[in-house]
C-alpha cells in the first residue's frame, strides 16, 4: 500500500534538516538556490503531494525528444512590482520554469495607469506573436473586460470583484480564501473569545471579498455574532470626514471612533495587517495583549514584524503550476467552459494571536 510522503521523508533522503526542507517547499526563510532546487527535485521524485507534478512534462519531452509548443510565446501582465516580498514572484518563477520545460517563452509586462485608464495593452505587447496571457494584480473592471474580449486566451490570477454584472468570460485562478476562517474562528471560540472584526476593502478584488464572506460565514457557522462596528471595510483614499485620507489614516480614525475593540481583527492581507499594527501602536494598543491580528499571504515581512504575524500561507509554486495548466488547456481547447479554481492555503499561527 502506498504511504504518504512527508517532509521528514524528504529530509531523511537528502540528509538535511526538516526545517531546511520545509523552507524550500513552502518558500519561507533563506536558503541557497542549489539547496532549494535539490529539495524540490527530490520532492517531485518521491511524489510529495505538492510537487508530484513537477517532472511529468519534462519527462515526456525528454522521452520523446519532441516539443510541440516550440516558439509559443506567452505574456504575463500586472500592475504591481512583483518583488521578492510578493507571493507572485515565486509563482512567476514556477510559471517560467514549467514553460521553459515545454519550449515556451514568457515576457512580463507592467501595465501603466494611463494604459488602464485608456483600456489599452502595453505598447510593446503584440498580440500577433502572443498565444496566451496570464493576468495578475489587475482589478480594474473595464480593463479586465477588455482583456477577456480579446481573441487571445487570458487567465486571471485573482480578479476584480464583480457582483451585479456579467462575470468575466475567462478562467480564474484563486487561492483558497475560505477554509482558514473556519479553523481560526473555531479555535478562537474554543478559547473563550467571541468578538471578531474584519479589516480591508472588501471590493478591492475577488480574493478580499471571498475572505470577508468566509469571515461572515464562519461566524455564523460557529454561532458567534457579527458586529459591523468592528469592521473597517472602506476603500483606500476614500472621502472620510469630508477629506481624503490614506489607508493607514482611515484605519486610525476608525479605531478612534470604536467604543471598544474586538478580541481579534482578521485582515484582508498581511499589508493591511501591517497598517493596522502601525495605527494601533500610535494609540498605545498592544498586540496581542489588547487585540489579536491575523493576516493573509505569509509575506516575508510577516516574520520580521514584532510581534510576528499570524497569517495564511499561499502555495505559490502550486499556483504557478495550475496557472500553466489552465492557460495551456484553454489555448488547446478554446471552447471549454470557463473555470474557477482555488489552490490550497494553510493557516500559520504566530505571536500576534494568543490563546491564553
Amino acid at each position: 500500500m502506498n504511504t504518504r510522503v512527508t517532509i521528514q521523508d524528504i529530509a531523511d533522503a537528502l540528509n538535511l534538516s526538516r526545517n531546511t526542507v520545509s523552507k524550500a517547499i513552502n518558500n519561507t526563510g533563506t536558503i541557497a538556490d542549489s539547496t532549494r532546487d535539490l529539495v524540490l527535485n527530490k520532492a517531485a521524485e518521491m511524489g510529495y503531494k505538492q510537487f508530484s507534478y513537477i517532472d511529468i512534462k519534462s519527462k515526456k519531452i525528454k522521452e520523446t525528444g519532441k516539443n510541440t509548443n516550440l516558439s509559443m510565446e506567452l505574456a504575463f501582465i500586472t500592475t504591481s512590482r512583483l518583488d521578492s516580498a510578493h507571493f507572485g514572484s515565486t509563482m512567476i518563477d514556477k510559471i517560467q520554469h514549467e514553460l521553459s520545460e515545454i519550449g515556451c517563452s514568457l515576457t512580463i509586462y507592467r501595465v501603466l495607469p494611463s494604459e488602464i485608464e485608456e483600456c489599452r495593452l502595453p505598447l510593446s505587447l503584440s498580440l500577433e506573436r502572443i498565444s496566451g496571457i496570464f493576468c495578475a494584480e489587475v482589478f480594474n473592471i473595464p480593463y479586465c473586460r477588455m482583456l477577456a474580449s480579446l481573441d487571445t486566451p487570458v487567465l486571471f490570477i485573482d480578479s476584480p470583484c464583480i457582483m451585479s454584472e456579467e462575470p468575466l468570460k475567462s478562467d480564474i485562478l484563486l487561492m483558497d480564501n475560505e477554509s482558514y476562517s473556519y479553523s481560526l474562528i473555531k479555535d478562537f471560540k474554543d478559547k473563550g473569545y467571541a468578538q471578531v472584526g474584519f479589516v480591508g476593502d472588501i471590493y478591492h478584488c475577488r480574493s478580499f471579498y471571498e475572505r470577508y464572506t468566509s469571515f461572515r460565514n464562519a461566524l455564523d457557522f460557529w454561532g458567534l455574532e457579527f458586529n459591523k462596528d468592528f469592521c473597517m471595510t472602506g476603500t483606500e483614499g476614500r472621502a472620510y470626514a469630508e477629506r481624503t485620507v490614506n489607508y493607514q489614516d482611515y484605519i486610525l480614525e476608525s479605531i478612534k471612533n470604536m467604543k471598544k475593540l474586538p478580541d481579534m481583527f482578521i485582515c484582508a492581507n498581511d499589508f493591511v495587517a501591517f497598517d493596522l499594527m502601525r495605527a494601533l501602536r500610535q494609540l498605545n494598543i498592544t498586540v496581542p495583549d489588547d487585540v489579536m491580528i491575523c493576516g493573509f499571504d505569509n509575506s516575508h515581512e510577516s516574520t520580521l514584524v514584532m510581534p510576528t504575524l499570524t497569517t495564511v500561507h499561499i502555495h505559490s509554486q502550486l499556483m504557478g503550476h495550475e496557472a500553466v495548466e489552465l492557460l495551456l488547456s484553454r489555448i488547446k481547447e478554446p471552447s471549454l467552459n470557463y473555470r474557477i479554481m482555488h489552490t490550497e492555503t494553510n493557516l500559520i499561527y504566530r505571536e500576534s494571536v494568543r490563546w491564553s
